[in-house]
């Protein structure tokens, strides 16, 4: 007769979880989202037909059937990897690194970066997901948290990697159908906004002193990415983030008509939930950013 066998990879997300006694937990030891052992869990809650855990305020606990169902099973994953120890030594299984970042510096930053860290740590695969919910509204445990900052969000270590400022930036044939000279010729130009950041090209206009200029045209875009794609076409001047046009003012695609004034903005900054911040994976994606970020400074600054 055919043994029948519960589906293994959802055994196995029980054994951890109800031996740790936190979902989280579990999932940082198997390289997985916490809502990945919280389904397998379910999966294997419905294909037993019994509850397994109790879902308490901020941490789970077995139930007294499935602590004798673990204490069953548990010691059968220690025979199982034994055994399979004998065949010779496992194959590096790449560990998982969870990243939520916000979407135009993941696009402009981190992205063209990213073969880097994989250059240097092939046994980590990173998984980015963009968003721009605070870090205590994300429905998933996410490993590191990318945000503007620094802001304090409780249970979370924050660090700051990247600075910038933000300045106009345009194509170089814009300037060579228009020439900039002064912000005042910014009249005969098309000024390039962000629904979600209105006050960029006021703030700047008054830090110019000519708060009342009026522009030739403007035109608004929903992400701020298309609004830097839009400068680069030639179609207007944006208010560029230092830090995201680096790489197109190196090579050409963009310039900065004006070495000033420069609008202060917020630091780039990463968030990771107190029970990661020792984790290794963490600690050598966080030191990346840090180096990348101080060497993009140095570059700007240069």
């Amino acid at each position: 007769m055919k043994p029948v066998l519960p589906p293994l990879n959802a055994l196995r997300a029980f054994e951890a979880a109800g031996r740790l006694g936190s979902f989280k937990e579990a999932a940082a030891e198997l390289h997985v989202t916490p809502g990945a052992v919280s389904q397998h869990v379910r999966l294997l809650e419905e294909w037993l037909g019994a509850p397994l855990f109790e879902r308490l305020n901020r941490r789970v606990q077995l139930t007294p059937a499935a602590q004798v169902y673990l204490d069953e099973i548990g010691p059968l994953f220690e025979q199982l990897s034994q055994a399979t120890a004998k065949y010779g030594a496992p194959r590096a299984v790449p560990r998982t690194l969870t990243v939520s970042s916000l979407a135009t510096f993941t696009l402009r930053w981190l992205v063209p970066r990213l073969a880097k860290f994989r250059a240097a740590h092939p046994d980590i695969e990173v998984k980015v997901e963009t968003s721009n919910e605070p870090p205590e509204s994300l429905k998933d445990g996410y490993d590191v948290i990318i945000r503007g900052g620094p802001d304090t969000f409780y249970g979370y270590a924050m660090r700051p990697f990247l600075t910038e400022e933000r300045l106009p930036v345009c194509s170089p044939a814009l300037l060579q159908r228009a020439p900039l000279r002064t912000p005042g010729d910014l009249r005969a130009h098309t000024l390039l906004h962000t629904s979600s950041l209105p006050r960029l090209w006021p703030d700047w206009l008054a830090s110019a002193q000519i708060p009342a200029l009026a522009p030739a045209a403007t035109l608004t875009f929903d992400h701020f990415y298309l609004t830097l794609q839009a400068a680069i076409d030639g179609i207007g001047i944006a208010m560029g983030p230092t830090a995201l046009v680096a790489d197109d003012l190196a090579a050409g695609r963009l310039v900065a008509p004006f070495a000033g004034p420069r609008l202060p903005s917020r630091s780039y900054c990463t968030y990771v939930a107190d029970e990661k911040a020792n984790d290794e994976r963490v600690l050598l994606f966080r030191a990346w950013l840090e180096r990348e970020g101080s060497a993009s400074s140095m570059g700007r600054n240069g």
